[in-house]
């Protein structure tokens, strides 16, 4: 994901990727020469200590080992929606399981709309992105604010004891005091929260609210605190919110939302009483939608301006909506949503239900009116392919907090079309695997995240509609179809960070040809040059399985691929993820029926070479990467007189520098 506060939609991320380089290249050494070139095999395939040990809760396979453990958070919110006031109120009862080994003193919670406070971190750091974002009729002096989180009261709830609590915050954290420590394994407590905030406008970035054509657009998001995880890797995990996204436990969530009656409110999850939000006709809709593989509108654009399309004209409605074995839940409102919906059909025979809720400027065929479909497409594939998809509904949201996912739920921009709008559709969906599903720590681990939903939705832009808006090949290709480019810039560039970097220490100019591109690119090389197509997604498909749900580490992913993939893929890890280093491979020689190959810096990577005979005909063969574990020359032998080589002859390779991958003989 993008490591600041408002993430750029991913087509607009790839147009600036293919403009990035410019900017890159200005602190871009130039490539290594022949001269200067070094490789030296006992850094490249030395032996590799992974940052996480192997222990009783991670195994040696890169599956949770026999004494993981986790935490559990589930949550009961009521909340109500103040239109004029642009304010939220809401009691929150977090009942909260310690599983771990240890008794917990404290607890620590994500307090994020205190992201917004003039006295927050993130204003130092994001401040003047906040000022750009507001509109342009607005004053632009100084960053936006709210006040964040005000705490009405919180209380704990624990055996028989109910207190006020004592607690502090600091940031977007707060830590509450325990009157007596939780008892490991299986201890549980509640904590109440009673709290209000002032809904930032468009410029809050993933959490909004703004005007449409017809009427406003609530995109709630952050809306309430968050507890932060405990994980038997750091303990409490308490990264401040300052731009890069999240890490939650998992949990049940039963969230109530009083909006005013002329709202439409799509959530994550189930919605539990239909009957008492929408009318017989509605819910007649529904239930067609609900059988149907083609888009069923629920509530047509004509029916917005209807006052009979809402079951009451005043006041206001309470939407009640469930959902299991999440991370996080969040809705958006609007009294000029436009709604339809298809089915999705499930491989283990179970369905889903495709949603898309959209003001009526969004109606077109080549716009919105295609969105349910793009999204049922998409977690169909996605299930066959890789994990089914386990929640009731996945519902694509035009709002103001545009290019931002959530589980079940993700928002998108009111004038998304066309390539655009699958582009952004299949990639924000596609978070419902990473990080949704499998749990990864956003702050830590960008690439967790967004270079593995960048890889899988290449294969949905080239399958879907045979691959009308392919092909999306942006972790491989430029858009010229070329060898990648930007990501070569990033392997040149000095001052570039390596993929585990914390996601908030990747610079904004790097941020995405690092997480997302090169983080993609990194899957692309595994299942295509290095393990082939089926040993990868044999063992990423068992990566999933097991880390459903959990909280997997890069060193849990790392052990994973190379014990069900069968390669010790040390030297790939170190030298593609901890490291910066480039491939550049040369054809140095031609003497007769041999040929010489020199392995001039540091990254190894399988590599195809195509080399062409006097009598006119070719062969190719592989050069393993075993050929330079202890040397840097490989002499390969054919049958009859060579007259020129190629290395990489397909272009599929970041190699640094193609001007020696090809020699010629008279």
């Amino acid at each position: 994901m993008n490591s600041k506060l408002h993430k750029m939609p991913v087509y607009l991320s790839l147009l600036a990727l293919i403009a990035a380089p410019i900017a890159i290249a200005q602190s871009t050494p130039a490539p290594t020469t022949a001269s200067s070139a070094t490789y030296d095999p006992r850094i490249t395939f030395a032996p590799l200590t992974l940052p996480d040990p192997v222990n009783a809760y991670r195994s040696s396979n890169g599956a949770p080992g026999p004494s993981y453990w986790q935490n559990e958070a589930d949550y009961e919110m009521h909340a109500e929606l103040d239109t004029q006031a642009k304010a939220l109120r809401n009691d929150e009862v977090i009942t909260y399981t310690n599983n771990s080994p240890d008794a917990l003193p404290s607890l620590w919670i994500q307090m994020e709309q205190n992201l917004y406070r003039k006295d927050a971190r993130g204003q130092v750091i994001n401040g003047s992105l906040f000022r750009r974002m507001r509109p342009k009729t607005e004053s632009n002096d100084a960053p936006p604010s709210t006040d964040g989180f005000i705490l009405d009261a919180v209380e704990i709830q624990q055996g028989a004891i109910h207190i006020k609590a004592d607690y502090l915050i600091d940031d977007t954290r707060m830590q509450v005091h325990l009157p007596q420590p939780l008892a490991p394994k299986g201890g549980t407590l509640k904590l109440h929260i009673h709290y209000h905030y002032q809904i930032p406008g468009v410029w809050g970035g993933r959490t909004s609210w703004g005007m449409s054509k017809q009427g406003e657009i609530y995109d709630m998001a952050q809306w309430y605190p968050r507890m932060c995880v405990y994980d038997d890797l750091r303990g409490w995990d308490t990264l401040p919110y300052i731009g890069s996204e999240f890490y939650l436990e998992y949990g049940h969530f039963d969230y109530y939302v009083t909006v005013p009656s002329n709202m439409i409110v799509a959530g994550s999850g189930e919605l539990v009483n239909p009957r008492d939000v929408l009318t017989p006709i509605e819910i007649e809709r529904l239930a067609q939608a609900r059988k149907s593989d083609k888009t069923i509108v629920i509530r047509t654009a004509a029916e917005v301006a209807d006052p009979t399309s809402r079951p009451k004209t005043s006041g206001t409605l309470t939407w009640h909506f469930h959902m299991d074995s999440t991370r996080d839940v969040v809705w958006s409102a609007s009294p000029v949503f436009v709604w339809d919906a298809a089915r999705i059909n499930l491989p283990d025979g179970k369905t889903s239900l495709a949603e898309s809720v959209y003001p009526p400027e969004s109606v077109g065929e080549d716009a919105w009116s295609r969105s349910t479909e793009y999204v049922k497409d998409t977690v169909e594939r996605f299930s066959r392919q890789w994990f089914p998809y386990p929640y009731p509904a996945a519902i694509n949201v035009a709002g103001f907090s545009t290019g931002m996912e959530y589980p079940g739920i993700v928002f998108d921009g009111i004038d998304d079309k066309g390539k655009m709008l699958f582009w952004i559709t299949a990639h924000e969906i596609g978070h419902n695997w990473f990080p949704m599903i499998v749990g990864s720590n956003e702050r830590r681990n960008a690439f967790m995240d967004e270079g593995f939903n960048t890889f899988i939705d290449i294969g949905e832009s080239a399958e879907f509609d045979n691959g009308v808006y392919g092909p999306k090949r942006d972790s491989e290709y430029s858009a010229g179809g070329e060898p990648p480019d930007t990501i070569l810039k990033v392997l040149d560039n000095s001052a570039a960070t390596n993929i585990l970097m914390a996601a908030d220490a990747i610079p904004w100019s790097i941020g995405h040809p690092v997480s997302y591109f090169k983080g993609a690119y990194g899957m692309v090389l595994l299942r295509e040059q290095i393990l082939g197509k089926d040993r990868f997604d044999w063992a990423f498909r068992k990566y999933i399985r097991d880390w459903a749900y959990k909280h997997p580490s890069p060193s849990d992913f790392f052990r994973a691929m190379s014990s069900e993939g069968g390669e010790d893929l040390g030297w790939f890890w170190r030298g593609w993820y901890m490291n910066n280093w480039r491939f550049d491979i040369a054809v140095t020689a031609i003497d007769g029926n041999s040929l010489t190959l020199v392995n001039k810096d540091q990254l190894v990577l399988p590599a195809t070479v195509e080399v062409q005979y006097s009598d006119g005909t070719k062969t190719r063969f592989r050069v393993p990467v075993e050929s330079w574990e202890a040397k840097s020359e490989l002499v390969w032998a054919g049958d009859k007189p060579i007259t020129s080589a190629t290395v990489d002859p397909d272009h599929v390779l970041p190699d640094d520098d193609r001007t020696n991958n090809t020699l010629s003989i008279k």
